[in-house]
Parts: C-alpha cells; structure tokens; sequence
C-alpha cells in the first residue's frame, strides 16, 4: 500500500486530498484500488508518507506495533478497516458453501426463445417497426409475441403467464411480472396500420441478408376459420374450407413466397372469394411492396389458371406458370396415350431419408402457337387420382340414392327444391358428377341418374396425368416441372402457419385485429424460414419443431449457495449449453450467451447485487 496525493481546483481555490491506495493485477494489466480517502495529511512531510503507509497496512492487518500505534495511525486506520472489509467481502471469490444446502430455482426455458430473439436481431426487426412508427415499447411487445406464435402459441390472454414461464424476461431485461393481455390486445391495435410498410422492408432486409432473387414468385391461397359466429368482422364468410370445416366462417389468405421460402406479400379476403378473383389485387399488392419485377415468373394453382387471369398477369409485365385446368387434358389425349417422346425426371432422395423411394414422372415437351405446355405424368399421383375420384363417386351415389328417397317419400316434391338439390350436389362433388347425367321428370316425380360410360372412361386414362403450361421459351422441360414443384412451398408454409404457429382457429372477433393475429402468423413464419434457411445453406434438410425440441433443455435457472456465515448468494445464469445446443447456435451464427450472470447476496434485511 502507498498514499497518493490528488488535487482539484474549484471556484478558484484548490483542494487537496490524500487516497490510500494499493496495487492489484487485473487482465488489462496493474491497477490502482483505492482503500480510503486519508483526507489532507499536511503539513505531514511526504518523506513519512511511506511508512504512514506500512503502518496503516500492519494495522489493517490486524498485526500489533512495536513500540504501540502512534495516535495519529488509530483514527486513519479506524477509518480505513471497514471500506477494506467492504471491499475485501464484496471482491473475494473464496466463500465458505454449506453443499448440503445448495438449491436450484426459477429454471426457464432459454434455448428456443434464445433463438428466436437472435434471428430477430438479425432481421433488424427493431428498426424495422420504429422507422413504421412504432415506438420501442410497441417493438418489445411485439417481440414476444411474435416469438410466442414461433415457440408456443398462445391467445392473447394467456400470452402473459407463457412469457413469465420462460427466461424472455432474463435475456431481453425487462420485467414482465404485470404484464396484462389487455396490453397485448391494444399492441395488435398498433400494429395493424403498419403491416404493409414492415412487410415491404421486412422483404428487402431478407433479401439483401440471404441474397435471395426476385425471379420467381409462388402464389396460392388458404383458408382458417373462426371459432363461434364473427358477427362483428364482415370478412367472416362461409365458403370452399381447405380446414374440412365448411360448418364455421372463414377468411381467405393469400400468399407470395419467392423461390427460397420466404414471404413478399399477403392478403386477407372474404371466406367466400373464389381463387381467381384474388389474383389482380395480389398482383397489385405485391407490386406496391416491391416495385415493378418485369421479367418474373409467377406460379399458381390451376385454380387461377383462366385466361383472364393469365392476361392479368402478362399486363404486370410477369410471365406464367401454370397447372392447366382438368378441362385443358382432354385436348392433349392422344399425346397422353403415345409412349414416345417421353423422358424421365431424375428425382434424388431427401437427404434426411437416403432411403426414400421417388415415384417415376415423365414429361413431354409440346408447342402450341406462343405457349408451351409441358405433358406430365406420374405413377404415384395415378394411384392418389384413382382413390379420390372412388371416394367422391362413392360419396355423390350415396347421396343421390338419399335424394331419391326424399322425392318417392314426398318429402320433397317442388321442382325448384329438387333441382337445387341437384346443384348442391354437382357443387359438393366436381370432380365426379360431371361423369353422370342426373335429371328430374316434374311430370311423373320421378328422380334418376345415369352413368355416362365414354366420359369416365376418359378419365381412367388422364388418371396420374396434369398439364403445365408457360409462356417461358427459355426453359427445358425439366426446368419448367421443377420451376412449378416449387409451389409445393406454399402448402408447406400454410401448413407451418396453421399447426406449430397456430393460426387456426382464430378466436378474435373483430376485423383488424383477425388480419393482425395472421400477419403475427407471418411475422413468426419470417423466422422459422430464416431459421431453417440457414440450415439449407450448410446441407441440413431440418425443420424449426425439430430444433425448438433440442433447444427446450437449454435453461435459465438459480444457483442458490448459503455460505456458513448465514449469508447467501444467489446467481441468475444459464446453463452450459449442451454440444447439440452449441451445434445449433454455430449453424445460426448466434452467440451461446444466453445472458451475463447476475449475483446478488441476501441477508435477513437486505439484498445486495454485485
């Protein structure tokens, strides 16, 4: 220990004082710690300042003086004694644990929500939402819920009491402790006027991220339904349900993704709206959110495969890629039948299941004035074709044989009523009862059907069959089917969105808050694509549930230690992180920091955090 003087002039006048200080090493090298202000020790000489010093450090000590301390050492050295004990008991790590005793509380889970606040950062969600007008309060709530749709999914009521279940409040710092779903309601509230400006830049930061193109857009649309009635939003409407729930309301949402997986745009419609007539305001929508993409491609089903749909899609400048409708096949039966021309798609096993077997598709490339059309078949969708059209033939019979019996029964005599049965039933059954000539004679009450032989046998022979057709000359045969396979990325998001991020049902009533729980679906499926992107990248064919399972026993907890003195010590931190969970943070290039320790002492009158 030494003494080292300081001054400071203030108001024109200079003050001296004197500081005990001693010397310790530190990583950055030797330091200077200060043990006490001495105050003023003139007009003391300095030449005594040395052994002032020894002496002070003996008394600390505790070590007795030859001859006795002089007076002048006892009221420095009773100044000194407790800021050093402070210190010495505050900075030592030699404490003495009673191992009986040591606890473990609080454990949260940590990994999954880790992950998603780490992706969430490298998106620069963040600044995403402020530069939309949220303000950061608004961007940390809609954080975690976004995160909740990603991990666990949860209404909005019981949002809250999941967050204080899991270690979001450790690694974001913040106390969730009164956190109210009337807060969360009210934050969908704010963030549904804003959806189109995040989505837009949301779109632009990925690309710019994961260096994705803006070639190919893949479009279909789906359904969710409503639990109870909606009366209060008037897009709730009953129509074609893709949930085989025709009994409750629904909203229709469409879907832009680009070759990669990753959303550009959505839209929410009436439940009723066909597939074709979504096609123009998406168009539109995608445009507005991207600006003009002259030159690519957009793949739909072949439930928007009209020709004004397709003349839409030229006038925004895009080319077409589509499944031509069931009518289109008849024309190319001929060319189905012929067994020359073909050639075989080279299909590779998944490389999570090398012992996959791929069903055999052939194709056969044919022109017809500015458009190609690409003739497919394939043996497994044969078989998939067949079984359908069986179980709906079975279905309609049974049907037609229970409306037969409600016309000889009188149940039902009004000719209007018996013909709209009839409608109802070429509705419910398209793909069959167009093979059947189904007529009532008002005269004589009489219902009947008839099979007409020449058209199923038609359909027997395009079973296994579908039809491509583009207006891209610069393409192989081969390059347009796998172009168009790529829609099969968009049922797969719709079905991530509907069972892990839980869109359905949806249980709000009113409207804007319905599209801002599906964007929050969407927002969520932003990283689970992000999430598995990375993955693709490094060869790993893994998806989001698989890993969200891995990560669940990567924990948050509290390591409680009574020391013998009757004090103790508690540290908040994570736990050393698994090789799995190390495997995984590499691949995502975040951290395996979970958070930095909190220690905190606790006696029977206070808490102390160092």
């Amino acid at each position: 220990m030494y003494i080292r003087k300081t001054t400071r002039v203030y108001k024109g006048k200079t003050y001296t004082n004197h500081l005990l200080v001693e010397s310790v090493q530190t990583p950055q090298g030797p330091r200077q710690r200060t043990i006490c202000s001495l105050g003023s020790l003139e007009p003391a000489p300095a030449e005594h300042w040395r052994g002032l010093a020894h002496k002070l450090d003996s008394a600390l000590q505790g070590q007795q003086a030859l001859p006795p301390v002089d007076s002048e050492i006892q009221p420095l050295s009773a100044k000194a004694i407790p800021q050093a004990e402070k210190m010495a008991r505050a900075s030592t790590s030699a404490i003495v644990v009673e191992p009986d005793s040591i606890q473990r509380e609080e454990g949260r889970e940590a990994g999954p929500v880790h992950v998603g606040h780490q992706i969430w950062n490298q998106l620069g969600m963040n600044g995403i939402l402020q530069r939309a007008g949220l303000s950061p309060r608004a961007c940390l709530l809609s954080e975690v819920m976004t995160l909740n749709r990603l991990i666990f999914p949860l209404s909005e009521h019981a949002m809250p009491d999941w967050i204080r279940r899991t270690a979001l409040g450790d690694i974001l710092q913040q106390n969730f402790s009164v956190l109210e779903d009337e807060t969360l309601y009210r934050n969908l509230d704010r963030l549904h006027p804003n959806r189109e400006a995040i989505e837009r830049e949301l779109a632009e930061r990925e690309k710019t991220l994961f260096n994705l193109e803006d070639s190919v857009f893949l479009y279909d649309l789906t359904s969710t339904y409503f639990e109870g009635q909606a009366e209060a939003n008037p897009q709730a409407k009953r129509g074609y349900s893709r949930d085989k729930r025709p009994d409750c309301k629904q909203v229709v949402v469409g879907l832009v993704l680009d070759r990669d997986g990753f959303p550009k745009a959505h839209e929410v419609w009436d439940g009723n709206l066909q597939d074709r007539c979504s096609l123009k305001t998406m168009l539109d929508a995608l445009e507005k959110r991207l600006g003009k993409k002259p030159g690519a491609t957009v793949i739909v089903d072949r439930g928007m495969a009209y020709d004004e749909n397709l003349e839409e899609i030229r006038k925004h400048g895009l080319h077409y890629l589509v499944a031509a409708r069931q009518t289109e096949r008849s024309q190319w039966l001929d060319q189905l039948e012929e067994d020359t021309g073909w050639a075989e798609v080279v299909r590779t096993p998944s490389p999570r299941n090398p012992a996959q077997k791929k069903t055999r598709v052939e194709i056969k490339r044919q022109q017809k004035g500015d458009v190609l059309y690409i003739l497919c078949r394939s043996e497994g969708r044969e078989e998939k074709d067949r079984a359908i059209r069986e179980t709906q033939e079975a279905k309609l019979l049974a049907d037609l044989n229970k409306l037969q019996k409600r016309v000889e029964q009188g149940h039902l005599k009004q000719e209007a009523k018996v013909q709209q049965a009839i409608g109802r039933l070429r509705e419910r059954y398209p793909r069959v009862a167009r093979y059947y000539q189904i007529v009532y004679d008002a005269a004589f009450a009489k219902f009947s059907w008839k099979e007409l032989v020449d058209k199923k046998a038609i359909a027997r022979k395009v079973d296994g069959t579908y039809i491509l057709k583009t207006d891209r000359q610069d393409l192989t045969a081969e390059e347009i089917w796998r172009t168009y396979i790529l829609l099969t990325r968009v049922e797969d998001a719709f079905r991530d969105m509907k069972t892990p991020l839980l869109e359905r049902p949806i249980f709000h009533h009113l409207q804007h808050r319905v599209q801002t729980h599906i964007f929050l679906c969407v927002l969520a499926y932003h990283l689970l694509a992000a999430i598995e992107h990375r993955f693709l990248q490094a060869g790993i064919h893994t998806s989001w549930w698989s890993l969200r399972q891995q990560l669940s026993t990567h924990q948050v907890t509290t390591i409680v230690l009574p020391t013998s003195s009757g004090r103790v010590l508690k540290i908040r931190k994570a736990t050393v992180p698994e090789p799995e969970h190390r495997e995984i943070y590499a691949r995502l290039r975040i951290t395996a920091e979970v958070m930095k320790p909190i220690k905190t002492w606790h006696e029977p009158d206070s808490e102390v955090q160092v």
